[in-house]
């Protein structure tokens, strides 16, 4: 049985697999910069669903391919308005995959960058987290402490995003 791995990253195929470079870097700024909010314990699934949807902001909003070579002061306001309330963010990750995705098969070179962030995405979108429901919450009335009051199973893109956008504000 022969292993072929991925192609190598100066592009010849030596059989050596490929590191996925700008996806570990923006998984790396992700997680630092929760870490640095401290939000929540890191050993979470809520941080996870945080890191996972403030990785693939960070990923997919490089639309020039020089994620390892930006610098993340210069791009906060950029991953402040995508992960921002009111904008459509799951339609934007699904139209930034489907075009990486069509961009990697006109190239006939699979990525692997783009394999880890559709294996996030899934797990975002596949995995709910219970979590307060929000809706529930009286008018005027305070929060309810969380580990009182309804909860409802949350995709855990809809409790990450947020997260997210909140750690970058306290970065």
């Amino acid at each position: 049985m022969q292993h072929r791995g991925h192609q190598s990253t100066d592009g010849t195929d030596g059989g050596e697999l490929t590191v996925p470079m700008a996806w570990l870097y923006a998984e790396y700024i992700a997680d630092e910069l929760l870490r640095t909010g401290d939000l929540m314990p890191p050993t979470s699934f809520e941080f996870r669903a945080g890191r996972d949807a403030l990785a693939l902001t960070i990923f997919l909003s490089d639309a020039d391919g020089e994620l390892s070579g930006i610098r993340v002061v210069t791009q906060l306001e950029t991953w402040l308005s995508l992960t921002a309330y009111d904008q459509p963010w799951q339609g934007w990750v699904r139209e930034r995959m489907a075009q990486l995705a069509a961009a990697e098969a006109e190239s006939g070179r699979p990525s692997v960058d783009l394999e880890l962030a559709a294996a996030a995405w899934r797990w975002l979108e596949e995995t709910e987290l219970l979590a307060p429901d929000l809706d529930a919450v009286p008018g005027g009335g305070a929060l309810p402490d969380e580990d009182e009051g309804p909860k409802v199973w949350t995709p855990a893109w809809q409790l990450g995003l947020p997260l997210g956008h909140l750690a970058i504000h306290l970065f």
